[in-house]
């Protein structure tokens, strides 16, 4: 099919604002599927009421209380219904959706199914509802991605723009339903890579995030009789940094963070290969993972859902210590059975929720023993949240920026940039995405990107053959004679040189061309080329490729700019190869 050449900055913006808008809607619907699924699922065949966050509306007025099924039971039926939809409609759309997403953009041009977006929406809703330990984020960033995608392939557009129209359909997604558009756009560029972002899209992702933003105010607004201008999901008291020594105290949280991240990342791709290795129908995998997951919530009902009603009761300082601590570990467990069982969810909610009870845990913690240095033990909530996301997602100003939008607190903003940074760097490696590459040298999205810089930084006389071991060839030679010199040497190619100075060049073609009884009565000169295609030892492999692909030919004489006459070396195709290869073994080391 015919592509368009990539799109001017300014339709890109005009389309970014389009998938902004539909992102927006898109959050809208699975904001109140999400929490039609919980009344339906867990208030109505169960009669649990998870509590909500500080910020949070309810959209849908009325209760529906059954209670005629055990909590197990709910969670695993939900469990059921999300394996059906997504087995049956798009497999793609199992899982935590984010590594989807970042596999098409990496790996296949960006194209994701039109399909995807519905199926996600449902089977997210789903799964949520019924008490699955899953967040948003997965199944937004998906159906954000998967409407930007549909758009450029409506639009024919490059694959380019295609990749730039799905980064700006995540930035929209997330955005708009964690109400966070500044750090909704820097998600987006950020979760790609571990150690790299794709800031050729910051602008359009910008522009997505907030206008998917202002979107779903409105609708909200519209809908749920808010004023425009919505809260922050959490609601926390005014906050600050009451001493210097709470920085140290904030490196403990990093570091706590950091082990707990890690943990969290090894649970959740062991009980992956688990379920994986089930010889099982995919259906009954997810009823299976959310059975494991209702019987944790028997005990700790924080670890159903999304869990932000918990986060907020830390924030209030209703939890104890010991739940605290049970909670990190039961979300942990409960979030590797839900989705690396196929469920479909994200793991960004149950990311936060972990975050900051570890925060919760070291914060009032130490204003039992310390209460001089920790005045505000709810400020370490915060900290958490963004040192915990930054490990396990590699999105560390992402982290930091959504942390500030969803609760507000903006004079911790040191606090949380130095446990976000520390956090980020001694996880190393680990991601809870693992479809994320180390920066964009190794992306196959920017390979060809790679290979043309490769040879712009790379001077010929980097990669020529000197002259001085060259092979050259007189023009007073007989053709035999460079014919016997081609089989001797394997070369196809000589320059040729009279009194040190070059006057052509002679190729095995120009040899072939002449009748065999006449190679020993001609000579070199008779056949040479003199009409010369030269480089210079500081022009670059891909000025001199250039060349040799326009001419059709395989080799240059490397030449003085000053005197062309003045042979310095000789390159081939062959080098440049050498050369290319030689530069990005160095690059990726």
């Amino acid at each position: 099919m015919d592509r368009r050449a990539p799109l001017s900055s300014k339709y890109i913006v005009i389309l970014a604002a389009i998938v902004g808008v539909i992102s927006g809607l898109g959050a809208f619907i699975f904001y109140f599927l999400l929490e039609l699924s919980t009344k339906f699922f867990l208030s109505g065949l169960d009669s649990f009421n998870p509590p909500l966050a500080g910020g949070e509306t309810e959209i849908i007025k009325g209760d529906f209380h059954l209670g005629i099924l055990p909590l197990p039971l709910v969670v695993a039926l939900g469990g059921l219904l999300s394996g059906i939809v997504v087995y049956r409609f798009a497999p793609e759309a199992e899982g935590h959706g984010t590594d989807a997403v970042i596999r098409s953009f990496h790996r296949m041009r960006g194209v994701i199914r039109a399909r995807v977006p519905i199926v996600k929406t449902v089977a997210s809703a789903i799964t949520i509802g019924s008490g699955g330990s899953a967040g948003r984020e997965g199944p937004i960033a998906q159906i954000g991605a998967g409407f930007g995608s549909f758009i450029a392939e409506v639009l024919k557009l490059s694959d380019k723009d295609r990749r730039t129209l799905v980064i700006c359909g995540v930035a929209g997604g997330i955005g708009s339903i964690f109400r966070s558009p500044f750090g909704g756009g820097m998600f987006g560029i950020e979760v790609l890579y571990r150690r790299d972002n794709e800031v050729e899209a910051i602008v359009p992702a910008f522009v997505s995030s907030i206008v998917a933003f202002i979107f779903f105010d409105v609708m909200m607004s519209y809908v749920a009789g808010t004023p425009f201008g919505m809260l922050p999901i959490f609601k926390i008291p005014q906050i600050t940094i009451h001493s210097p020594l709470e920085f140290l105290i904030y490196a403990v949280v990093s570091v706590l963070a950091t082990f707990f991240g890690i943990l969290y990342i090894k649970t959740f791709y062991s009980i992956h290969a688990l379920f994986k290795r089930l010889k099982i129908h995919p259906y009954f995998k997810p009823a299976i993972g959310g059975l494991l997951t209702g019987v944790i919530g028997i005990f700790l009902p924080g670890v159903l859902g999304m869990g932000y009603g918990y986060v907020q009761l830390a924030i209030d300082g209703k939890l104890a210590l010991s739940v605290i601590l049970l909670l990190i570990i039961g979300k942990i467990l409960a979030t590797s059975f839900t989705v690396s069982s196929g469920g479909s969810g994200g793991v960004f909610a149950p990311s936060i929720v972990i975050g900051s009870m570890i925060g919760a845990f070291i914060g009032y913690l130490f204003n039992y023993l310390f209460p001089e240095i920790v005045v505000q033990p709810e400020a370490f909530v915060l900290i958490g949240m963004s040192a915990f996301i930054a490990a396990v997602a590699k999105t560390p100003i992402a982290a930091i920026l959504m942390v500030l939008e969803m609760c507000g607190g903006y004079a911790l903003l040191p606090a949380l940039m130095i446990a976000a940074t520390l956090s980020y760097y001694l996880s190393g490696d680990y991601s809870i995405y693992s479809e994320q590459v180390a920066n964009r040298a190794e992306s196959p999205a920017h390979r060809m990107e790679m290979s043309i810089d490769v040879l712009q930084n790379v001077k010929v006389e980097d990669a020529m053959v000197p002259a001085e071991k060259l092979v050259t060839v007189s023009p007073y030679q007989k053709v035999s004679e460079v014919l016997e010199l081609i089989e001797k040497t394997g070369h196809i190619g000589f320059p040729v040189v009279r009194e040190g100075r070059l006057v052509g060049v002679v190729t095995f073609e120009d040899v072939e061309r002449v009748p065999i009884e006449e190679r020993d009565v001609k000579r070199v000169r008779d056949i040479m080329t003199r009409d010369l295609i030269v480089t210079y030892p500081d022009e670059t492999l891909e000025d001199a490729l250039i060349k040799l692909v326009e001419k059709g030919i395989g080799r240059l004489p490397v030449v003085d700019r000053n005197d062309e006459r003045k042979l310095l070396g000789m390159i081939t195709r062959s080098d440049i190869m050498k050369a290319h290869a030689r530069a990005v073994a160095r690059l990726a080391a």
